[in-house]
C-alpha cells in the first residue's frame, strides 16, 4: 500500500490484493470496516488507476464531514495496514478504449474517468477520448499534474489559474469540442445536479440520450 495526497481533503490509496484481479476502467471496489463490537460500515470507491496485470489498484477518497469510512481511511490507515475490499463491481459504466468517449466529471467525479484517461494514454488512443473536468478552483483539482493534455479540459467555476484563458463559470456546451466522433458515448460522473446538467449539455452537443451513461454520488462518507 502507498498513500499520497491529491488535495487538502483527498488522498489516493494504492492497494495490493493477495492475487491479481482484472478490472475495467470505470469499475469500483467496496471497502468494508468492522469495529471491535462488530459494527460494520462500507463504501464504494471507483478505481482511479488504469487496468493492469498486477494485483494493485488505486482509489481516491475524499474526506467528508462526519464520514465514517473516509474519516478512518484519512486519519487511521497507514502503509502496511490491511483493508477488507470486495470487487471489482459494475459492468455498465465501463470503457475499454475501443470506441470514442466523452468523459465529463464534476469534482471527485473525475476518479473513474481518470482510469479511462490513463487507459487511453497507456494504449496510445488519446484520439478516442475527450475529458472535461469541472471544479471550483485549482486547489480542488485531483491529479493536477497528470490531467493536462490536448485531450483534456479543466473548467473552473469559482476561481481559475492565472494562465487560464476560459472565464470562470459553470460548464457550458461550448466547452465540449465538436464535432464529436461518430458513435461517441458520454460517461458523466458527479453529484446529481451536476450530472443532470452535464447530460443535457452532452445531448445538445450531439450525444444521443441512449449513449449517455451516468454515475451519481452523494455525501455518504
Amino acid at each position: 500500500m502507498s498513500i499520497s495526497n491529491e488535495t487538502a481533503r483527498a488522498k489516493t490509496f494504492r492497494l495490493a490484493l493477495k492475487r491479481p484481479t482484472h478490472y475495467l476502467a470505470g469499475q469500483h471496489y467496496i471497502v468494508r470496516l468492522t469495529a471491535p463490537d462488530g459494527y460494520r460500515a462500507m463504501r464504494s470507491y471507483s478505481v482511479a488507476s488504469a487496468p493492469n496485470d498486477s494485483n494493485e489498484f488505486e482509489i481516491t477518497v475524499e474526506l467528508l464531514p462526519d464520514g465514517e469510512v473516509s474519516g478512518f481511511l484519512h486519519s487511521e490507515v497507514v502503509v502496511g495496514d490491511e483493508l477488507e475490499v470486495r470487487g471489482p463491481i459494475g459492468q455498465w459504466f465501463v470503457w475499454d478504449a475501443t470506441a470514442p468517449a466523452l468523459l465529463v466529471g464534476g469534482g471527485s467525479g473525475v476518479v473513474p474517468l481518470m482510469s479511462m484517461l490513463r487507459l487511453a494514454r497507456q494504449r496510445h488512443r488519446q484520439d478516442l477520448v475527450q475529458l472535461i473536468v469541472s471544479v471550483r478552483n485549482p486547489a480542488d483539482l485531483y491529479y493536477a499534474r497528470e490531467i493536462p493534455g490536448p485531450e483534456s479540459t479543466v473548467v473552473y467555476t469559482r476561481e481559475s489559474t492565472p494562465s487560464s484563458i476560459r472565464p470562470v463559470g459553470r460548464l457550458t456546451v461550448s466547452d465540449i469540442v465538436r464535432p464529436l466522433l461518430p458513435d461517441t458515448t458520454a460517461y458523466i460522473c458527479g453529484a446529481t445536479n451536476f450530472t443532470n446538467a452535464a447530460s443535457e449539455l452532452a445531448m445538445h452537443a450531439g450525444v444521443p440520450a441512449d449513449r449517455i451513461r451516468v454515475e451519481r454520488f452523494g455525501p455518504t462518507g
